[in-house]
């Protein structure tokens, strides 16, 4: 059975329904032709061929033309003579066209009327003019002239050039040129002879990555199983619509044109220039013609970018039956999870083939259950079960096959048989190596990558798919691809979700990768550039690299010794890891500094491309001396006459002053914002704390002293604004500890005079490290994630003695845990469909949290178990966390995507939803009782006040740059930071009252507590915590911490602590800082052994908090000396 046969049949029983749709999406509408129509200028092309062209022996005929109205027909027209068909890309460049019209011997080359002009300018002199054209069809027919010498001078420049690939190309996974080597006969007996009649299909060339491009003849018995068998796999039937998404020369066009045209389908087929417009090609593919089956690499995928995906090609009411990825490898089930729609149905496939065994070798279907949210989203996708006629094994190096380990694969089967280059006869059976290696585990294949793809690095060998994998798992990339350039530097080229800063990238690919896989440089691409195949084009890729290093070149002249320093710092922090406000000593060795020998090389190769020339004994200075030395001796050979060291504090402070943080924000979009969220019925008693000292309370009778009047604590704590902070867990008494929770009045007055006593005595005085701090933390319990921990701690107190508090806590690792605050105990564990950053809260009732994820979901769980109770969907990420209105139960949540949402958890309805102009939501919103305002600060830098009820905007305030702190009010203002380094107080009705300045960004969230009654507390990136008074914005004290504070800190109090008022906070390098809320000085210290950028929540003695080892920690306080048993 042949091709042709196979859709004259189809036609015959389908003659009326459409075969082909084309869509020029413009103004003109699209056109059809029917089957009795592709049929009938078939047979006049047919008979046109057979009366010019001479058939003796094989016969194949080059099609020279763009994909259009008659492509079917054309097609169809050439196998029917019959002939194979060898299609030819007009933009491809004319070396290689001409490589492969003399290296396959074509005689006759099929050109399309309007392209005949670049046809002949690109073959000057290669092809006589036959003046028969062909009515009707709009093809012009071209024979091979005598005398091509020229001919033979272009196919040898083609070997020249393709042929050093060989050593060094970067051959994408999975669909491409296999190694020379080609397996022998493995069956007894038989060959199948490319001469014999009528038995070829088609003619393709392999793309050239690797090596001389592959001439690939393939036969009909080859490639028709391939087509049955995927219509069955696919369920193909005569209402489904596919796309041509392959260009002609890369073998799935096969598939996607004869499982069409075979079933009595219709194709879809839209210029080319379309496919490179995701908007565009989305709306002609699933609104105009409800496209059901669409066969793509998943770069090609990747081109509709994360929101047309999610709200349109995996969405609920998709049109999308099925989606069959392949040609590279298969995208992480984490990411898919994240494009999904909880509703859609669409069936998606892994395919796995070679060019040389045309097409596709194996295919596995996603089971619909790894899109559920109970199950691991990390685990590797098969490869699946050989097609039919397939066969496929796994050798060693030895070349013996096997069945549990690593090996290569090799593919073929008893007909499944293609002709490379100039092969004659090839023995039936015959296996093909892939130059692929996988795993076998349980009898699965799971994919490792190219051989092609194996580098030499630092001496050890690696796949550089491994780093591609790596950074894909990253949440800020939305796709990326590896480069080893010039067999020296391996380059990572990404293209950003988000907002994206490279130095933290980096860090996050050195947590996970060996030293030797981390890249040596970052690049930022709005795309990757993609070959004809639609896979991503490496040499283009390096060609924007070379671009990238002539333009670094240009920038890199210095102005003199100041500008040397100033970027050498910056070198040195960014190799090391360190933040940009980090000061580095002068006297600073680079290997006692967290450097490395590979480190050091790259740090000095970034030298001498900073400095433009090679620099004499640079390395032995770096590994050897300090920054200074390493400064001076570079000084010495580029300025001689400028022997003096300027002053180092100078260069930085304007160097900070400079940025004021704008250049590094974006890679704080990892940080995260809490805020409870609530969702239930039927009420217990519990005390709900978050970090910056948000308390929630429901029939928790804990009465508190305010100067002149006692405050119930209940739900009505939250309608007072001024009594919204000032519950603390000190005074309540943990049972772990062998007390009982009590109800009982606080004694304000002896609290009061203990303030008194404390009062602040040193106004704007900077405080320092104590040599001997009163407390110390040891750590109580930790809960391992499996990922990063950036979301911050709910804690939940019940006010029943028997039922244990608990944390509920997210991870990077898709996880949400419930921990016994007391024990460490995991209570319950859910899996949510990817990273979630999202502080849970606590529903009004008690019976739910709520928690965001970058899915773009709104999950709504159930508190006891962690089963979802309901989920709603927003457009994008959702970093933000939850707020509750404890009045009216409403949930408010901002997203991504722009927008704030108040949701009714209750009745699973969104009230409303509020366009934020132009800025992600990333922070927390914050809700104000009196007045009864909801603020929300935007990553485009607006402040807005809206009101809870309706979603109207009451006002707003422009502040210029991102804000990714939360906003904080009290009765009589609202405070937020900003990343131009200032802490804003606004009033409730808008007015701008004051502004502190730090001198780096501030992401840390203000701190509000009724404990210090008049003192506001935040955290700066220029590594200080801050103390300010809340009516006048005057700096009380501020303490150096020893990195960065993104974190919010925590106001508490404790019996067992000497009932003194503390502040915990925590620097990004991990330390855990104890201060004297009053004065600012330091009472204990601890470290973790990772970096934090959650932010921490203290009950009674014990602190929680997430970092980035993956753990939870519980620390216990305790005066020196006396240490608790816990610990």
């Amino acid at each position: 059975m042949t091709l042709q046969e196979l859709v004259n049949r189809a036609a015959s029983l389908y003659s009326d329904r459409k075969a082909i749709w084309f869509d020029e999406c413009n103004d003109k509408p699209p056109a059809f032709y029917t089957y009795a129509t592709v049929i009938k200028l078939a047979t006049e092309l047919t008979a046109f061929l057979q009366k010019h062209c001479c058939q003796q022996g094989k016969c194949e005929i080059g099609l020279y033309c763009y994909p259009g109205i008659n492509l079917p027909s054309w097609i169809l027209g050439i196998l029917q003579v019959p002939a194979a068909y060898a299609p030819i890309d007009p933009d491809a460049p004319p070396m290689l066209t001409t490589y492969f019209m003399k290296k396959s011997s074509l005689q006759y080359i099929l050109v399309e009327n309007d392209k005949i002009n670049k046809f002949q300018t690109s073959h000057v002199g290669y092809f006589c003019h036959n003046s028969s054209t062909i009515e009707h069809t709009g093809l012009t027919l071209f024979q091979m002239s005598s005398s091509n010498a020229d001919l033979n001078s272009q196919v040898d420049d083609v070997k020249r050039k393709y042929e050093p690939f060989k050593a060094m190309g970067n051959l994408q996974p999975g669909y491409s040129v296999c190694p020379d080597q080609t397996e022998g006969k493995t069956s007894e007996g038989g060959y199948m002879n490319v001469g014999q009649k009528y038995s070829l299909a088609y003619v393709l060339h392999t793309s050239g990555t690797t090596g001389i491009p592959k001439i690939v003849r393939v036969p009909h018995k080859c490639i028709v199983p391939n087509i049955q068998h995927l219509k069955s796999l696919f369920q193909i039937t005569q209402d489904d619509v596919l796309f041509l998404a392959s260009p002609l020369t890369f073998d799935p066009s096969v598939v996607e044109l004869f499982i069409a045209l075979t079933s009595g389908a219709s194709i879809l087929v839209v210029p080319n220039a379309v496919k490179m417009m995701p908007v565009e090609l989305s709306a002609a593919l699933f609104h105009r013609h409800h496209v059901t089956v669409l066969q793509a690499t998943p770069t090609l995928l990747r081109r509709f970018g994360a929101h047309i995906i999610k709200s349109t090609v995996l969405s609920a009411n998709t049109s999308l039956r099925v989606l069959a990825l392949g040609g590279e490898t298969f995208p992480a089930l984490s990411l898919l999870k994240s494009w999904k729609h909880e509703e859609n149905k669409t069936n998606i496939f892994n395919l796995y083939g070679i060019t040389e065994v045309s097409s596709w070798a194996t295919c596995y279907k996603i089971p619909e259950e790894v899109f559920s949210a109970d199950l691991r989203s990390d685990l590797p996708v098969p490869l699946g079960s050989p097609l039919l006629g397939t066969e496929v094994e796994v050798r060693d190096t030895n070349g013996s096959a096997i069945l549990d380990g690593e090996g290569q694969i090799f593919i073929g089967g008893e007909e499944r048989i293609c002709f490379l280059d100039d092969e004659i006869t090839v023995p039936l059976g015959t296996m093909r190596e892939t130059g692929d290696f996988v795993r076998v585990e349980n009898a699965k294949l799971f994919f490792l990558g190219r051989k092609d793809n194996q580098i030499k690095r630092h001496g050890k060998r690696f796949n550089i798919e491994c780093l591609q994998q790596a950074a894909e798992d990253l949440c800020q990339v939305e796709a990326c691809a590896a480069t080893w350039y010039q067999q020296e530097k391996l380059i990572l080229f990404v293209v950003p979700k988000d907002d994206l800063e490279e130095r933290e990238t980096l860090k996050e690919l050195q947590k996970c990768l060996p030293a030797y896989a981390v890249p040596d440089e970052l690049v930022l691409v709005k795309a990757l550039p993609l070959t004809s195949h639609g896979k991503v084009d490496i040499s283009e890729l390096n060609k924007i690299y070379q671009n990238h290093l002539n333009s670094r070149r240009r920038d890199s002249k210095l102005s003199g010794a100041e500008e040397l320093w100033e970027r050498l710092q910056y070198l040195w922090k960014s190799l090391l890891g360190l933040d940009d406000s980090t000061r580095i000593s002068k006297d600073g060795v680079f290997l006692y500094s967290g450097g490395d020998s590979l480190k050091a090389l790259r740090f000095c190769e970034e030298i001498e491309m900073l400095v433009g020339k090679a620099v004499p004994g640079l390395l032995e200075v770096i590994l050897s001396c300090s920054i200074e030395e390493v400064y001076r001796h570079i000084l010495k050979i580029l300025f001689p006459d400028e022997d003096k060291l300027m002053n180092y504090d100078n260069v930085l402070k304007r160097k900070l002053s400079g940025n004021g943080g704008e250049e590094f924000y974006g890679k704080y979009t990892k940080l995260t914002s809490e805020r409870d969220l609530e969702v239930a019925s039927g009420l217990y008693s519990f005390i709900a704390l978050r970090r910056g000292n948000h308390f929630f309370s429901v029939n928790f009778t804990v009465s508190f002293m305010q100067p002149s009047n006692t405050v119930q604590v209940g739900v009505e704590l939250l309608q007072q604004p001024s009594f919204l902070h000032f519950m603390t867990a000190g005074v309540m008494k943990s049972p772990a500890q062998g007390y009982e929770l009590e109800n009982r009045n606080l004694t304000a007055e002896n609290k009061a005079n203990k303030t008194d006593c404390c009062s602040v005595q040193q106004i704007h005085a900077e405080c320092s490290h104590v040599t001997t701090p009163e407390l110390a933390l040891c750590i109580r319990w930790k809960s391992d994630t499996r990922k990063c921990v950036d979301a911050s701690p709910l804690v939940i107190v019940p006010s029943k003695e028997e039922v244990s508090a608990a944390v509920y806590v997210g991870s990077h690792s898709h996880a949400m845990q419930a921990i016994d605050l007391d024990l460490g105990e995991i209570k319950w564990e859910k899996t949510l469909g990817d990273h979630i950053e999202s502080s849970a809260c606590i529903s009004k009732c008690g019976n739910f949290i709520v928690v965001g994820c970058y899915d773009g979901l709104a999950y709504v769980l159930q508190s006891s178990d962690g089963e979802i109770y309901w989920t709603f969907v927003t457009e994008d990420a959702v970093k933000s966390s939850a707020v509750l209105d404890p009045s009216s139960g409403l949930v408010y949540i901002g997203s991504h995507d722009q927008h704030v949402y108040a949701l009714d958890i209750y009745k699973k309805a969104c009230v409303w939803k509020l366009h934020c102009e132009g800025g992600a939501v990333f922070s927390s919103p914050c809700l104000s009782s009196l007045p009864h305002h909801l603020y929300v600060a935007t990553l485009g830098g607006l402040l807005l006040a809206v009101n809870p009820v309706t979603g109207n905007k009451i006002w707003k305030s422009f502040l210029g740059k991102p804000l990714f702190s939360s906003p904080h009010c009290n009765e009589k203002y609202v405070y937020v930071g900003c990343v131009d380094g200032n802490l804003y107080c606004h009033t409730h009705s808008g007015e701008k009252v004051w502004q502190f300045s730090t001198n780096g960004p501030v992401f840390s969230s203000p701190c509000i507590s009724s404990l210090t009654k008049q003192e506001i507390f935040f955290g700066s990136h220029d590594c200080f915590i801050y103390c300010c008074n809340m009516e006048e914005g005057n700096l009380l004290w501020k303490f150096k911490a020893t990195s960065s504070v993104y974190g919010t800190p925590f106001v508490f109090q404790s019996d067992e602590l000497k009932n003194k008022i503390l502040l915990a906070a925590i620097s990004t390098d991990g330390n855990v800082w104890i201060l004297n809320a009053k004065n600012g000085r330091e009472e204990g210290r601890d470290k973790l052994p990772g970096e934090v950028f959650s932010s921490p929540v203290v009950w009674g003695t014990k602190l929680v908090v997430g970092c980035r080892n993956d753990y939870v920690y519980c620390l216990d306080l305790h005066i020196t000396g006396k240490k608790m048993n816990s610990c």
